[in-house]
């Protein structure tokens, strides 16, 4: 018997699914066979959150990382042609780290697939600054930052512009070079600093309910 073509398929839109893709955007991995995806992360509860947002039965598995080799990141592999060819049409390619551009994200569940990106390759962090108190002892500042990283400077440029266009925050972008020794490309982020990060991460965690790594949303709680 010949083998039936597929058709392609539009599937659709949810905050999780948008979740799921800000995740393979970042942290994510189309093979070359046209079938076969995977999501790889340190944090084996953002590999079972993704499992669930994509309602994915498969197996959470480990991996070496390519860097490090001693160190053990969790992995979840998994097949479906059709939603690799979706993934495609997205804008989404295999090896996509450098080649990454313009994805084709509807407006509506933005906010959804930027929470996966920042927590794929994104950082929120605050700390206390101390750097004036030889004026005053007094003068102690909360800083709070949030920043998306990418090797692509196209989709870092492409993020900072949808940013801008449905929030109104601007941010800063800029290239990190190389400064490690695991650290094999320069990389490209646009970074917040504190006021428009309290709007930008207000805007991200806009119900209690939606997914996201608890870590970085208790960091955002603490001033939104």
């Amino acid at each position: 018997m010949p083998k039936v073509k597929l058709a392609d398929k539009d599937f659709k839109w949810t905050p999780e699914l948008a979740y799921a893709v800000g995740l393979l955007t970042t942290d994510g991995n189309l093979s070359k066979d046209g079938r076969h995806m995977d999501f790889t992360s340190k944090d084996k509860e953002l590999v079972e959150l993704f499992k669930k947002c994509l309602q994915l039965n498969n197996k959470i598995g480990r991996k070496n990382s390519g860097s490090c080799p001693k160190k053990k990141y969790y992995r979840v592999q998994f097949g479906n042609i059709v939603f690799y060819r979706w993934l495609q049409r997205l804008g989404l390619t295999p090896h996509k780290s450098k080649t990454i551009g313009t994805l084709k994200i509807p407006d509506k569940y933005f906010s959804d697939f930027l929470r996966g990106h920042l927590d794929g390759d994104g950082q929120v962090w605050t700390y206390k600054d101390r750097w004036n108190t030889f004026k005053n002892p007094k003068y102690i500042y909360t800083r709070l930052w949030t920043r998306f990283l990418s090797a692509s400077k196209i989709h870092i440029q492409w993020l900072k512009k949808n940013i801008t266009r449905l929030t109104g925050i601007k941010g800063h972008t800029w290239e990190r070079k190389i400064l490690k020794p695991n650290q094999t490309t320069n990389m490209w982020e646009v970074k917040f600093a504190k006021k428009d990060s309290i709007k930008l991460l207000s805007w991200l965690y806009h119900s209690p309910n939606v997914p996201c790594s608890i870590r970085k949303r208790k960091i955002a709680e603490k001033f939104i």
